[in-house]
């Protein structure tokens, strides 16, 4: 008998060995014996079964392994930089159809990537040993050349997830989209989600997003917390289940762009917090053992820099010109143990991973003022997840001592 790694299955060199299924978002650590095997069965000869029959058994109850052969051009196997570098936002035009009360980006721009330049991003990262693609903006569908970009996308092996507002979306796209989940951004329900991004826009995402689960398409959801959603969050949790959603991300909007002339919106900590309980799924990204969030995120903008992640837009780390890898170096991991939360004990600090790094760089003071962007410290507080977790009462008690 011989096995064949399944179309959909990636082996990634990363930190250990591991392989990817990408279709259903799941990664497997292995040791290097069944690495070694498991290269094997990448090959159009595939690999013959004299290894451990439970883990053959396991691979084909997982759809890694199948005894069909699978013709399929797979990128080469190269170990990672450590940390490995496992998620990239693509913000691939800063151009929007909309212009939302909340945006921090703020007008609309007129930037995008090239179709050249993106490839060679898209190169990188899979030499890498990528596994998910966030593909952003602005609205990412307004790229000027949309439709080249995403003929490039399935010659690759890693996630591809598309972040969209949902309402430049028609069956043409639908019937050519390279990529293996949606994104939607639904920020409420009717009310909800209209008081921020315009009238009629919640029925034409709400009925994009049920096109897409329709397709076979996973889809996700992502949501701010805002003044104006408050008492909807029990009803979207239920609607978003029945629908079939895979994850759904709630944070909290950062006070800058939009928002800044829409203050109304602003929900401070205390209350906020505890909005950020809410959701389901495993999310986009987190951090990882003993690091603060973002140790495996990077992220490239419309105009062609390279930051930590889109809300650190303006500490550019690189540029396209020195390539990923060359960024990547320049990153230097937080460690859980430098930051104030390990200082003061927290009982929640692996859960937490200390929040958004962003959000814990600003004075809390400032969290709801004109000064937000004044960061102050790379080490300190995300106040919101401290409120969410009921280390800080609505009193503020508690914010010094845990």
């Amino acid at each position: 008998m011989r096995y064949f790694l399944s179309e959909t299955a990636a082996l990634k060199w990363l930190e250990i060995p591991a392989v990817y299924d990408v279709k259903r978002d799941e990664l497997y650590e292995i040791d290097d014996l069944a690495f070694v095997f498991l290269q094997q069965c990448a090959t159009p000869e595939g690999g013959a079964g004299e290894t451990d029959k439970a883990f053959l058994d396991y691979c084909i109850s997982e759809g890694v392994l199948t005894t069909e052969p699978v013709i399929v051009k797979r990128p080469p196997l190269i170990k990672s930089p450590r940390p490995s570098l496992r998620y990239l936002e693509l913000q691939i035009t800063d151009r929007c159809n909309l212009q939302c009360r909340h945006c921090y980006v703020g007008r609309p721009g007129n930037n995008e990537l090239s179709v050249d330049e993106i490839k060679r991003v898209l190169d990188e990262f899979e030499v890498m040993q990528g596994l998910r693609l966030l593909i952003t903006g602005g609205e990412p569908l307004m790229h000027r050349h949309f439709k080249e970009f995403n003929s490039l996308l399935s010659r690759y092996h890693f996630r591809k997830i598309l972040l969209t507002n949902g309402l430049l979306l028609n069956t043409d796209i639908f019937d050519t989209l390279n990529v293996d989940e949606i994104q939607f951004s639904i920020d409420g329900m009717e009310h909800g989600h209209d008081s921020l991004r315009g009238k009629g826009t919640y029925n034409k995402v709400v009925q994009k997003a049920s096109d897409a689960l329709a397709r076979g398409l996973d889809v996700s959801v992502a949501t701010m917390v805002h003044s104006d959603n408050l008492e909807e969050f029990d009803q979207m949790g239920s609607f978003f289940r029945r629908m079939g959603v895979k994850d759904w991300t709630v944070d909290v909007p950062l006070i800058s762009g939009n928002l800044m002339d829409n203050l109304i919106l602003c929900v401070p900590p205390e209350i906020a917090g505890k909005y950020l309980n809410y959701g389901f799924g495993g999310g986009m990204h987190g951090g990882g053992e003993t690091f603060a969030c973002g140790i495996h995120l990077l992220c490239v903008t419309a105009n062609g820099s390279i930051c930590k992640c889109g809300f650190f837009s303006r500490d550019q780390i690189g540029t396209l010109g020195g390539g990923l890898l060359g960024s990547w170096k320049k990153v230097r991991p937080l460690k859980l143990v430098d930051l104030e939360c390990a200082a003061l004990a927290c009982n929640f600090i692996e859960e937490c991973r200390g929040g958004c790094r962003y959000r814990a760089s600003i004075s809390p003071e400032n969290l709801c003022g004109e000064k937000f962007h004044e960061v102050i410290r790379g080490t300190g507080k995300d106040i919101y997840k401290c409120y969410a977790y009921g280390i800080i009462n609505r009193r503020g008690e508690g914010l010094d001592q845990l």
